[in-house]
């Protein structure tokens, strides 16, 4: 284990860690950097429009409005069309671009995108040093795998043809394709990636608690990591460890604290560009829902707003419960 601080990174996940989310959770502090959500890179190059849909930080000196780094992430495996498309990116505000080998959705799998990549260290490569080719020398490449597709065999084959191809920084989230989001995450096999790639390896996956960041840190010997629903579980989780890591103080914030930030996030997703009333309910639901398994008071919410259409009713039960909350 080195001296050097932790470095976290907010994950990408789609659906989920889009731009409203990846405001909010920075603004409640504690990350150094997020991924946009996937952007995927078929037979066309996108425009200005698309690119802002999927990462308006990119208009903002690719930085959210806290000002916390936000990297551009591509998926697919047509290597030309992804360099074209990632120097468009740049032209747009892109400071950074990840490439995604790593989503295991069968929809992306079935068109050569993701961790089916991971079949073809080969491809993994070419895709790599096509794009580092292409792109500016000033802007980092970087990029995203799992453990394998099947199975673990071609683990550090892939991770080396994504250093060898060109990326400076490596993530891993420590599980194959076929293991889904199941537990465990195999963080020992992260250090055995980090010893073969000669990059620096963020280690991801199964970071819900403070305890387990402690874990991930010592079993991966990494000081960056990238926590995905761990940070939407408990979205003060960022900013609990680096209190931690300063010898601050680590207690969880009280509900009415987390009900400042539901709101705010309501707020945020009706004013995001395209947002509107449906949008905003619709991902409030999603995100009590996986909160709850870390704050009761989540349960009780999402039950009082759970048949709501309308964002004015759902946010006159959110203001009610920051009433109760303040008595």
């Amino acid at each position: 284990m080195t001296d050097r601080p932790c470095y976290l990174i907010l994950a990408p996940m789609q659906g989920l860690t889009d731009a409203p989310m990846r405001d909010l959770l920075t603004r409640i502090g504690g990350f150094d950097e997020c991924v946009s959500e996937f952007v995927r890179i078929t037979h066309t190059v996108h425009s200005r429009a698309a690119w802002l849909k999927y990462a308006p930080e990119m208009a903002h000196g690719s930085r959210t409005p806290s000002g916390i780094p936000c990297t551009v992430q591509l998926l697919g495996s047509d290597a030309d069309n992804m360099a074209v498309n990632a120097l468009e990116a740049v032209r747009f505000g892109a400071a950074k671009i990840d490439l995604n080998f790593g989503c295991p959705a069968p929809t992306v799998n079935k068109h050569q995108g993701g961790a089916v990549l991971l079949k073809e260290p080969q491809c993994v490569y070419r895709i790599v040093r096509t794009l580092r080719d292409a792109l500016p020398a000033h802007i980092p490449l970087t990029g995203k795998m799992r453990l394998g597709f099947e199975d673990k065999t071609l683990a550090l084959e892939n991770a080396q043809a994504i250093a060898e191809g060109g990326a400076c920084a490596l993530t891993v989230h420590a599980r194959t394709k076929v293991e889904g989001y199941e537990p465990p995450a195999h963080w020992g096999w992260i250090k055995k990636i980090a010893a073969a790639a000669d990059i620096p390896v963020t280690a991801n996956g199964d970071v819900f608690t403070l305890q387990d960041y402690l874990d991930i840190k010592r079993e991966s010997g990494c000081n960056s990591i990238m926590i995905g629903r761990g940070a939407v579980i408990r979205p003060w989780l960022a900013r609990q460890i680096k209190a931690y890591e300063n010898g601050g103080n680590t207690a969880e914030p009280a509900f009415a604290q987390t009900l400042q930030w539901i709101r705010l996030f309501v707020d945020l997703c009706l004013n995001a560009p395209g947002g509107n009333e449906k949008y905003a309910v619709a991902r409030l639901k999603q995100w009590l829902g996986m909160m709850k398994k870390a704050e009761p008071q989540a349960q009780a919410l999402f039950d009082a707003i759970r048949t709501l259409k309308e964002a004015a009713a759902v946010k006159a039960v959110l203001a009610e419960s920051a009433k109760q909350e303040a008595v």
